[in-house]
């Protein structure tokens, strides 16, 4: 998964984007379209001079790759990226929950080139050998990986089932190493556990396809452990995001209706995201964040806590409003672009501000520590709360 904030909504029209660069070129200040009479592409005749003329030449497909990346650089685009076919398709396996790996999701702090863990799936091989949140990874099969970007370092830690790979990272002021073996992984981006007092803590690693299904079964009883019925512990400390559609269904599970979030696509109407279907309006809820929940996370947690619906709990969260979308190219690689912004149902623009959570627990405290806080304030809120019909 790439840097913590990836919100996507569904793919677009390739021709759409191809059509839209068009108009940026031949939009000279009048002048004629030379390329046009010419037959052919200025980038094309840059290509074919450098492959014939160039000292230490290099093939087109790094020269066509280059050029995609130096266009995305001149939107000023920070979250613009270029995918090349095999990425992209890692990408979009890891957003269908299927992937082999080793069971971690990687972001990146603003302003810290970094590649982090910003959260480890359950009983994966990562979490048996005890990688944690906010490690940061320094080498991957005895390569540095200084310069390296999010989508390189998940490919590279990614690979065949069965095979081992070395990960090391910095953890505070001291190196860990881990040996870890790749294995098919499947969902599990949802985990859910009872703690004592009928508390049920569901925890979100990340919004890949079917995690706002899974929340739902988890709230309204249709998992085998039944209904809670002393309050609910939605914990996305460490969720980087994810899909747009995936927070909204999330979110529905624990409202009655209205407005989930508002979207406002480049040059087009504001879209209002709406309850998909009611859910549980009454168990008491908190929600646990902290500055690794990014995007699609701060959709739910936004959209909860301008309902009145929960209370949110831990340290400032990542502060991302935009929204992404992926468009395929020819060749089978992918360009992601931003294509709007969202805001919560109060109107609030998240975008490098973050969702300061109602009772502040530090950073530096164990997670344990803002658990033990939900706890205590869903007993409050649970003493508050009429008895269900």
């Amino acid at each position: 998964m790439s840097a913590p904030g990836r919100l996507l909504r569904g793919a677009a029209v390739a021709t759409a984007i191809l059509c839209a660069y068009g108009l940026g070129v031949l939009s000279g200040e009048g002048r004629p379209d030379r390329r046009a009479a010419a037959g052919g592409s200025v980038l094309d005749e840059a290509a074919a001079k450098i492959g014939s003329r160039a000292a230490h030449p290099v093939g087109r497909g790094e020269l066509d790759r280059a050029a995609i990346e130096g266009m995305l650089r001149g939107l000023g685009d920070r979250w613009a990226r270029y995918y090349p076919a095999a990425r992209y398709d890692d990408m979009e396996g890891r957003l269908n929950g299927r992937y082999s790996g080793v069971g971690i999701w990687l972001g990146s702090a603003d302003g810290d080139p970094r590649v982090r863990v910003a959260s480890v799936q359950p009983g994966t091989a990562a979490a048996r050998a005890g990688v944690l949140a906010g490690d940061v990874v320094t080498a991957v099969g005895g390569t540095p990986v200084a310069g390296w970007d999010v989508t390189r370092v998940g490919t590279a830690l990614r690979g065949r089932p069965g095979a081992a790979v070395e990960l090391t990272v910095l953890r505070g002021r001291r190196t860990e190493e881990f040996h870890l073996v790749r294995t098919p992984v499947s969902g599990g981006d949802v985990t859910v556990t009872d703690l004592p007092g009928h508390v049920r803590l569901i925890r979100v690693g990340a919004f890949t396809r079917g995690t706002g299904r899974q929340v739902r079964d988890a709230v309204t009883g249709r998992s085998p452990r039944g209904a809670p019925t002393g309050g609910i512990m939605l914990d996305l400390r460490g969720d980087p995001g994810g899909l747009l559609d995936e927070a909204v269904e999330t979110a529905s599970a624990f409202l009655p209706g209205g407005l989930v979030v508002t979207y406002e696509p480049r040059g087009g109407p504001v879209q209002r995201r709406t309850v998909t279907a009611p859910g549980d309006a009454r168990t008491p809820l908190v929600v646990l964040v902290d500055a690794g929940t990014a995007s699609a996370a701060e959709v739910v947690a936004g959209s909860l806590r301008d309902r009145d619906r929960a209370v949110i709990i831990g340290s400032r969260t990542y502060g991302k409003g935009s929204v992404q979308e992926s468009v395929r190219l020819a060749d089978g690689s992918a360009i992601e672009l931003t294509v709007g912004r969202y805001r919560t149902p109060g109107g609030r623009n998240l975008d490098g501000v973050g969702i300061e959570p109602d009772v502040a627990v530090s950073a530096d405290r164990p997670p344990s520590v803002a658990e033990q806080r939900g706890r205590s304030v869903l007993r409050g809120l649970l003493a508050t709360t009429p008895d269900k019909d």
